[in-house]
């Protein structure tokens, strides 16, 4: 097992960055495309191993498709290979599966919505999860009611093959859909290229039947990888980074960073190019945030909260239960590393008491094979003069210049093997 060692710079913070492309963008905008027929570009595309499995599975007409840990792209292309008007292969069969975690990951609702509307998928093992047997058919589509809590992934799958339907597809939630930005995202890019897609009042999203309409698409910078740079800058006196790549009309919900940071002490300035960070060193008494519109922010607000002694009510996690790790126990075992007490309140809540956090160096955080661990863990090498990431690849699956770029805001970065 390879460990890197994160050791702080030796002077003051101050770089730019050019930031890694949006994968939640990339993503979207490559199965529109493969629905085009591959009838425009996607410009700035990410390099996130997520987006080039998917794009290899696109490009590639194979009976099995292996997407390994890549929960996106097995949700965006289950929906996609179920869609005869959106594959263009009726009748054709294909099995999807995934790495041994993706096989423990819940897709029955999904597969449950997609059989409604009239698609042929059989579980290849275990009922409720990968691997998938998907026969390709045209789709009539029409209404469908879902929970609103599932996860933003399963309706976006949903959503980007809608045009094709027969009958369009006419969605309402029951209870309070989580992740809306996210949605609110892969509606925009809906009608970007064309689609009749939208709200009807606020528990229900209609996508009217038709054709895309091809048209060259530019991604933006990630604002999931700028928030590791907001954690940077909120964790180190007099910080200042400039991130290249980033709007402030963005269509990403963890754009949000920019006002969770502000209460941490980060100021953010919007430029030509992107954005200008700035330490303010003003601290909140304590700090409370509702994470269900952002959910992959929550791990590195925990470990800023937690370094900076804030004390911290984090809600609206229903989520990290289900992703690349049960995020909320990996939290509580890693944080408590660091005398750190999380206490947890069932699937949704974490309270953080940070009172007696130990900035104690060269502490090896284990990553669960997640690479937002490893990157949210990493900024506390700002506060401890150095920290130890387990398994530093993971970062590969969003952010794979992630560890240069912490080498060209001067931190250094070694790698060292550990005992299993």
């Amino acid at each position: 097992m390879k460990t890197a060692v994160v050791q702080q710079p030796s002077g003051s913070l101050s770089t730019r960055i050019r930031l890694t492309a949006s994968k939640s963008e990339s993503n979207r905008a490559l199965i529109i495309r493969a629905i085009c027929r591959n009838a425009f570009d996607v410009l700035n595309l990410a390099k996130a191993k997520d987006t080039e499995t998917l794009v290899s599975l696109l490009e590639h007409d194979a009976n099995e498709l292996d997407v390994g840990p890549a929960g996106t792209t097995m949700r965006f292309m289950t929906a996609y290979l179920a869609c005869a008007q959106a594959n263009g292969k009726e009748g054709s069969t294909r099995i999807i599966t995934g790495s041994e975690r993706m096989q423990s990951r819940p897709i029955g609702i999904l597969v449950d919505a997609l059989r409604t509307l009239g698609a042929d998928i059989q579980y290849a093992g275990k009922e409720g999860y990968p691997p998938l047997r998907i026969t390709s058919k045209n789709l009539p589509g029409g209404a469908l009611e879902v929970d609103g809590s599932v996860s933003s992934q399963f309706i976006s799958a949903l959503l980007l093959i809608a045009p094709c339907l027969t009958n369009g597809l006419e969605l309402s939630f029951r209870g309070k859909v989580i992740s809306r930005p996210y949605l609110q995202m892969t509606l925009n890019m809906l009608k970007y290229f064309g689609a009749d897609a939208g709200w009807l009042g606020d528990g229900t999203i209609r996508v009217g039947t038709g054709k895309y309409v091809p048209r060259d698409f530019t991604v933006e910078g990630d604002w999931s990888s700028a928030s590791y740079w907001y954690a940077l800058v909120a964790l180190t006196p007099g910080g200042e980074v400039e991130l290249e790549g980033l709007r402030d009309d963005s269509l990403q919900g963890d754009a949000r960073c920019v006002e969770i940071f502000s209460t941490l002490g980060v100021v953010t300035t919007f430029t030509p190019k992107g954005v200008r960070l700035k330490q303010s060193g003003h601290l909140p008494a304590s700090f409370h945030y509702h994470f269900i519109d952002c959910p992959d922010l929550a791990q590195t607000v925990a470990v800023v909260v937690a370094a900076l002694k804030v004390p911290a009510t984090l809600d609206g996690l229903e989520s990290l239960r289900i992703k690349e790790t049960d995020r909320i126990e990996a939290l509580r075992v890693e944080l408590g590393k660091f005398n750190v007490r999380v206490e947890v309140e069932g699937d949704q809540r974490i309270i953080i008491h940070p009172e007696q956090f130990e900035a104690k160096p060269g502490i090896s955080i284990a990553t669960y094979e997640d690479h937002r661990m490893a990157m949210a863990f990493a900024p506390l090498a700002c506060k401890t003069g150095s920290v130890a990431i387990e398994e530093p690849d993971v970062v590969v699956k969003s952010y794979p210049d992630f560890w240069q770029d912490l080498t060209t805001a001067g931190f250094s970065i070694s790698e060292a093997a550990v005992q299993d």
